[in-house]
């Protein structure tokens, strides 16, 4: 594909956070602050139900004065979980693949949190760094599926979305990518993760090589 740029997921593709965050104490105390909502389409995933309910109100919110709120407090359980993060598998030996492209990070996490565990993993957020750019939850950005952050990166990496490669690990990503006219590559947590996700790789390390090549 030779990608001019890379646009990185985060959760579960570098770092696995969401199997260490309490999703379900989240939902709970979104559910004391919202009571109920009204549901926004989303593709299906292989997320669980609480970390899907969490992730699809914040959809759910867009242009909603309440949106922020909710994003925090869903944080204060993802930023809980970064010292028990893990790293996956081939990210660190992919390092200098990363540093010889642009490469940008574009994630439903917020900013913050990202920052917090790329740095608790080794991994630098800096121009030159393994992510030059960081795209983070933001109530100014609609979040995948919309194409809103990967489009965000290209403009701000100089870099047209038909030259860049999105590697992600849910259909989200997918269909962020799709909707941005960026190529994708999925690296799937389980086999029938990537069903629907056309091109995939056994191994993140795979991935940038494929996109790269």
């Amino acid at each position: 594909m030779a990608a001019d740029a890379l646009l990185l997921d985060l959760d579960r593709t570098l770092v696995d956070l969401q199997s260490s965050t309490d999703y379900a104490a989240a939902l709970r105390d979104v559910e004391s602050m919202m009571g109920s909502w009204s549901s926004a389409e989303v593709p299906a995933t292989d997320w669980d139900q609480p970390t899907m309910a969490c992730m699809s109100v914040l959809h759910s919110l867009l242009g909603d004065a309440r949106w922020s709120e909710v994003s925090e407090a869903i944080a204060v359980h993802e930023r809980a979980a970064v010292p028990r993060s893990t790293i996956m598998p081939t990210v660190m030996e992919s390092v200098p693949l990363l540093r010889s492209v642009p490469t940008a990070v574009v994630t439903l996490l917020p900013a913050s949190v990202v920052d917090d565990v790329l740095a608790w993993h080794g991994l630098g957020h800096r121009p030159g760094g393994e992510v030059d750019l960081l795209v983070g939850r933001s109530v100014d950005v609609r979040p995948k599926p919309e194409p809103d952050g990967l489009l965000v990166a290209c403009a701000a990496l100089g870099v047209d979305p038909e030259r860049a490669v999105m590697i992600g690990d849910s259909s989200w990503d997918a269909e962020a990518a799709r909707r941005a006219g960026v190529h994708f590559i999925g690296v799937p947590t389980a086999p029938q993760a990537g069903a629907g996700m056309g091109v995939t790789a056994a191994s993140f390390h795979d991935a940038v090589m494929t996109a790269l090549a």
